[in-house]
């Protein structure tokens, strides 16, 4: 491992992508000393050698107090640890995480709904380390933004509730990065799967030149979407309605930085989804989330339209014009009403 590492107030992030290693930065601007895990030892090397991340966050220069390792067991102890790999393999890395003599606190930064499980990160977690605390930080952020040190909201919402609170926030707040308490770890969660497939609509319609009334307009209505599903799974509205709902729904559906956005207007723009992914580093995690999102919809009855729209046109089944089309000639109904019918 190379870097500074001392300490039990040092914290660990899982995972060296752009929005670990924004975690990682913005957590050791203070001199907090930070443990930074790359799945890749080439990667790993190549941080802490250049102390740049130049293959998901170039031009950002990591702080001295951050060590980077490829060995996970380096991490165990921390008792802070920031799970911050991709949504799709948060099971298998923590399966390979060692067990510690000391309870931990799992922060579960990564957003999405595990394919073939149909799993949410919190059940993916408790299966494969069950002897941690859980919390879960979501809530509209731009990983570039908060490593560079610009202000950021977010929702941390903790399964222990106010003593795993005090602890948590002591450890991650900083001057331009405020987290909000929640005990609701579902709503935290459902918001920021759902707005990965959301944001990919909304690329669409830029894609396809539709306008910003149509933006605002499916976000609205994607927003609804969330709601419904996001309640039957046991979240509450105001959570839904919150930072790590509305306000990342809205961030992540405005512009090309979020990947999801992207994916969808190289879509709206005729690209196929080999076309669009061709090159591409990151993952844009709304496309293993849709199909997932989608089945569970069905068989628990509730409508999401968008999504399956989104799934149609990442599947191949119809080009971006068809589907928008669609969607408009849906039939008409009073919006409130439609709204709690669920359709």
């Amino acid at each position: 491992m190379s870097g500074v590492l001392t300490g039990d107030a040092a914290i660990g992030v899982i995972g060296a992508g752009a929005w670990g290693t924004a975690l990682a930065t913005m957590l050791a601007a203070d001199g907090t000393p930070v443990a930074l895990w790359a799945r890749s030892p080439a990667l790993a090397d190549e941080i802490a050698s250049t102390r740049i991340n130049g293959t998901y966050l170039p031009g950002v220069t990591l702080a001295p107090t951050i060590a980077v390792t490829s060995d996970l067991a380096r991490l165990a102890s921390m008792p802070v640890l920031l799970v911050v790999c991709p949504a799709q393999h948060v099971g298998t890395v923590l399966s390979g995480l060692p067990a510690s003599e000391r309870p931990r606190d799992l922060v579960l930064c990564a957003k999405g709904i595990e394919a073939g499980s149909g799993r949410l990160m919190a059940d993916v977690t408790r299966a494969a380390a069950p002897g941690d605390r859980l919390a879960v930080l979501s809530g509209p952020t731009f990983a570039r933004e908060v490593a560079t040190g610009l202000p950021t909201a977010i929702t941390l919402a903790c399964e222990d509730g106010e003593p795993q609170w005090k602890r948590l926030s002591a450890a991650i707040a900083r001057p331009a990065f405020r987290p909000y308490y929640s005990d609701d770890i579902v709503g935290a969660e459902i918001g920021g799967a759902i707005k990965n497939v959301l944001a990919i609509a909304c690329g669409v319609v830029e894609g396809l030149g539709l306008g910003e009334n149509a933006r605002a307009a499916l976000i609205a209505r994607g927003y609804a979407e969330m709601a419904r599903f996001g309640v039957m799974k046991g979240a509450r509205q105001d959570t839904l309605s919150g930072l790590s709902g509305m306000g990342d729904l809205v961030l992540t559906c405005a512009s090309r930085a979020s990947r999801n956005y992207a994916l969808g207007f190289a879509l709206g723009q005729g690209m196929t989804m080999a076309q669009a992914l061709a090159g591409k580093a990151t993952v844009a995690e709304g496309s293993h989330t849709a199909p997932v999102l989608r089945d569970l919809a069905r068989s628990s009855g509730v409508s999401m339209p968008i999504v399956e729209a989104v799934c149609r046109l990442l599947a191949g089944e119809a080009p971006a014009h068809t589907v928008v089309t669609d969607l408009l000639a849906r039939p008409l109904k009073a919006e409130q009403a439609g709204r709690e019918r669920g359709d």
